[in-house]
């Protein structure tokens, strides 16, 4: 059964809407700003969506409102699915309490304990499905920065396997936290001045904020509502690597296991791909390992581009704004740039700057902590 995306809702650095983002991607911009939310914590590059961190739930009813009516649905289905991921969830609720508790435990207000279960790391997606009235499957996976692309095929397999005719899947992110920060500084991964991915001199990853959420259908139904359609989904890769807690496998084993995966389940060889949104953190490990993925397996020819030095680095969000960015791409046939690139490493047929091109189909990937891999293809509408 062919999966349908009818409907977008978006909100990053880079603007508060689909469209927002995508003209100031392929307009070179970048969402990342030199900022200190934190006067214990010294000011760091952040991909902010406001002037300070932004509040999960708020992202959420933004995005899922903004898809549903996206796609002109005016009531779903009676069997919607919800698959709402992310990596870090309510952790900010909890380091505010946690820093409440530290402060002052005897006095701690009994408000501050009232809505405790409400931030509980599946109750985002909980959330979503109370704010659509939806009945049907609620799944809140997490799976580090693999998350977005999981909740998707997650999403699609339920209609696939006509588990449900329609789903409300994606990833939300507010990682922005005083512990997020702090950790990933101490991991020495964090960037001082931007995100480069790709690029000879890239000094790290930037954290962004962010949400990605699309209202998948099944082609029956997407075609009997008349819907407007951005893609279908072809298939998806997920594999681990069982290696390490926060590097990659070396050889890239198992992320070949899953693009294998991936372009097997969708019927495709390297060749077929046109475009691949990449991971592209702008850590060491990361570009190198995926570099050397895309070469081992794909033509010379094959444009790639990280949309990372525009948005920052929405974690467990950024696969679902990949193919957020993925489907703009084949909607508009334009490839987006990879922007803070001035020196690339790698041999690689690097997108510089936007620009117009014949995209069919599309494959995005996550590779997250943990080793936790994900791939997903995307084909445009004129094949459905």
């Amino acid at each position: 059964m062919k999966v349908i995306v009818t409907g977008i809702g978006l909100i990053s650095a880079l603007g508060g809407s689909l469209e927002d983002s995508w003209r100031n991607l392929i307009a070179g911009k970048s969402g990342i700003r030199l900022h200190q939310p934190f006067p214990e914590l010294t000011p760091l590059p952040l991909g902010l969506i406001g002037q300070k961190p932004s509040e999960l739930t708020m992202l959420t009813q933004m995005v899922v409102a903004s898809a549903l009516q996206d796609s002109g649905l005016v009531s779903h289905a009676d069997d919607c699915a919800v698959v709402i991921g992310s990596s870090r969830s309510y952790q900010a609720s909890w380091e505010i309490l946690a820093r409440q508790m530290h402060e002052d435990a005897a006095n701690l207000p009994v408000s501050s304990l009232e809505n405790w279960l409400d931030t509980l790391p599946h109750m985002n997606a909980i959330a979503a499905a109370r704010q659509i009235g939806a009945s049907g499957t609620v799944l809140a996976p997490m799976a580090a920065c693999a998350t977005g692309i999981w909740a998707i095929a997650q999403a699609a397999l339920l209609i696939q396997t006509g588990q449900c005719q329609q789903a409300i899947a994606g990833a939300v992110e507010a990682p922005i936290t005083p512990l997020t920060l702090a950790g990933f500084q101490q991991m020495g991964a964090l960037a001082k001045t931007g995100a480069y991915p790709f690029d000879l001199h890239r000094e790290g990853l930037v954290l962004g904020e962010g949400a990605a959420v699309f209202v998948l259908e099944s082609a029956e139904l997407a075609k009997q509502r008349q819907a407007k359609v951005y893609g279908e989904i072809l298939g998806f890769g997920l594999t681990n690597d069982a290696y390490h807690g926060n590097s990659p496998e070396p050889e890239g084993k198992s992320a070949i296991a899953a693009i294998k995966q991936c372009l097997e389940r969708s019927c495709l060889t390297p060749a077929d791909i046109d475009y691949i949104h990449a991971h592209g953190t702008a850590t060491q490990l990361n570009d190198q390992m995926e570099s050397m993925v895309i070469q081992r397996l794909f033509p010379q020819r094959v444009a790639v581009s990280s949309t990372k030095g525009s948005s920052g680095h929405t974690l467990g969000a950024s696969g679902a704004l990949g193919v957020a960015f993925s489907l703009m791409a084949l909607k508009h046939q334009i490839l987006p740039p990879c922007v803070g690139l001035q020196q690339p490493e790698f041999d690689l047929d690097i997108v510089t700057a936007a620009r117009l091109s014949k995209i069919r189909r599309v494959l995005c990937c996550s590779f997250g902590f943990g080793g936790q891999n994900a791939a997903i293809a995307l084909s445009d509408r004129h094949h459905i």
